[in-house]
């Protein structure tokens, strides 16, 4: 056998024998509720998609929604949630094909799927109307629902909104998903998550392992990495400037002053076209305030929801 092709046998063998070593499988759903599933009537099905939702606090009281941001899940929200659940319905639920919430069998991950699978849960929960909450994507999906159903939306409370374009993101375009992206269907080392997750964060040190091992583990769940990939690739961003201008409901932007990922000089491109907002830069924090530090970023969002109720 000539030595070139002995080296070549060699060279694949090595690279069969480190796919498999890196290979990352699915959880097991049993195994992933066990860890983050309260009770199993968090599972609730709509418009055709099982989804995980927490609903606390008094049926009675004004309802908040709050929507997480990409690869995140409804845990980002817990201490707000137990907060706010003294004076506020809060809801929360994983967005479909992220956390504990189940692959949309339609396979379409468009906003628009998500804006009609979130008015969908509100008639489910009986919430003719609600406080929107939403962080980076989840903040998107805030403001579009307002844009295209302002009767059901009473205030936004958006923390480092996306939606206006970036780089590798074009308005009416869907991205191309790189090809190293589209393997973390197969190889998904905790360590390279963890140092996608860092820059979210303005101190790192902020970032403890057991959140490290939340996103990780559900990121794992059966279908999350497919649905995860599709969503990336069916993003098709509108110009924002046309629907914020339309948007009646008083809006709060929350920033962190340290946001690596969508920096804080954006919020000037919000505050120019939406009719009722008011800027909050929280110092020395990052992408996700809410996780980072809760109590501080908490306060001016409870003053602003707290403003006109007896």
């Amino acid at each position: 056998m000539r030595l070139s092709l002995v080296l070549a046998l060699i060279a694949v063998a090595a690279l069969a024998l480190g796919l498999y070593w890196l290979w990352t499988p699915e959880r097991s759903r049993a195994e992933l509720e066990a860890a983050y599933l309260d009770a199993p009537g968090d599972m609730v099905e709509v418009d055709g998609v099982w989804l995980h939702v927490r609903d606390s606090g008094p049926r009675e009281a004004p309802a908040l929604i709050m929507l997480h941001g990409f690869g995140s899940s409804l845990h980002t929200w817990e201490p707000w949630a137990k907060a706010l659940s003294d004076r506020y319905r809060v809801v929360r639920f994983d967005i479909p094909g992220t956390g504990l919430s189940g692959v949309d069998p339609t396979g379409d991950y468009t906003d628009e799927r998500t804006l009609a699978v979130l008015g969908a849960l509100m008639d489910r929960l009986s919430i003719d109307k609600a406080t929107l909450v939403g962080n980076s994507m989840g903040g998107r999906f805030a403001w579009r629902f307002a844009a295209a159903h302002p009767e059901r939306v009473e205030k936004l409370v958006l923390i480092s909104p996306d939606g206006f374009a970036s780089h590798g993101l074009e308005y009416g375009k869907r991205p191309d998903v790189p090809a190293m992206v589209q393997l973390m269907r197969y190889v998904l080392p905790r360590a390279m998550l963890r140092m996608n997750l860092v820059p979210a964060y303005a101190d790192p040190s902020r970032l403890s392992e057991e959140t490290v091992d939340r996103y990780y583990d559900l990121l794992l769940a059966p279908g999350a990495r497919d649905a995860t990939i599709a969503r990336m690739g069916q993003v098709e961003l509108v110009e924002p400037p046309p629907l914020l201008a339309t948007i009646s409901a008083p809006t709060l932007l929350v920033w962190g002053e340290k946001d690596a990922m969508i920096p804080v000089a954006n919020a000037a491109d919000y505050q120019a076209a939406l009719p009722d907002s008011r800027l909050v830069v929280l110092p020395d924090l990052g992408h996700v305030p809410h996780e980072e530090a809760p109590a501080e970023a908490l306060a001016p969002v409870a003053a602003f929801l707290d403003e006109g109720r007896a």
